[in-house]
């Protein structure tokens, strides 16, 4: 589990290509890498990946095809930097909202409004996913725990504060790139359970006869 508290950015150092599969490797700060071992989950991106090795202050991971599908991991390239949450371990402050680091889609960075200590970025998301988010809903984009701002059919946007900006990718985001996307898991199930109970609602036969 992670919270969407993105612990900084780690640059790409070296990354392997080998048919339908990737590995990458990123150099993390020494003070993120305390009881690291092979195994243990960091989020890159908001994407979970499991560590396959550890050299000095250079972390290695595997990448599966899907993962490169359904992400924006497998357009990275050395000397890109990612988001990075090592997993949340039980006691942690949970700052901002519970996540899987199961990402569902990309979205598009569409627009950005800068002013002054504020920056807007609005993204575009498949329309049909567009159901889940609500203004002042959670939403992670690249891993960072976020409140949605406005939304206008597929067109979402957030607000950034300086210290996302200082702290994430989010610092950098241009109109074109692509952003990994995880739906709050407790509104996409109410969601999805309310539009299955009126499905089954419509399909019940008519009670009753008429006076």
């Amino acid at each position: 589990m992670f919270t969407g508290i993105v612990q900084g950015t780690a640059e790409i150092v070296e990354i392997i290509e080998k048919q339908r599969f990737r590995t990458h490797t990123v150099r993390l700060p020494e003070a993120h890498l305390a009881d690291l071992q092979p195994g243990a989950s960091i989020a890159h991106n908001g994407c979970c990946l499991t560590v396959v090795s550890i050299d000095g202050d250079r972390v290695s991971f595997d990448l599966m095809q899907e993962t490169l599908r359904i992400t924006n991991l497998g357009r990275l390239q050395t000397g890109d930097r990612v988001n990075y949450e090592r997993a949340a371990r039980f006691g942690d402050e949970i700052g901002g909202h519970s996540m899987s680091g199961h990402i569902i889609c990309t979205a598009e960075v569409i627009e950005v409004k800068e002013s002054e200590n504020n920056r807007q970025v609005w993204f575009r998301m498949p329309a049909a996913l567009m159901k889940y988010l609500f203004s002042k809903g959670y939403i992670g984009i690249d891993g960072i725990s976020l409140t949605i701002g406005e939304v206008e059919g597929d067109r979402f946007n957030v607000h950034l504060i300086p210290e996302t900006l200082n702290r994430t990718n989010m610092g950098w985001r241009r109109p074109g790139d692509r952003v990994n996307i995880e739906i709050d898991p407790q509104t996409q199930a109410i969601v999805d359970t309310v539009e299955k109970v009126l499905a089954e609602n419509r399909t019940l036969p008519p009670t009753g006869t008429e006076a």
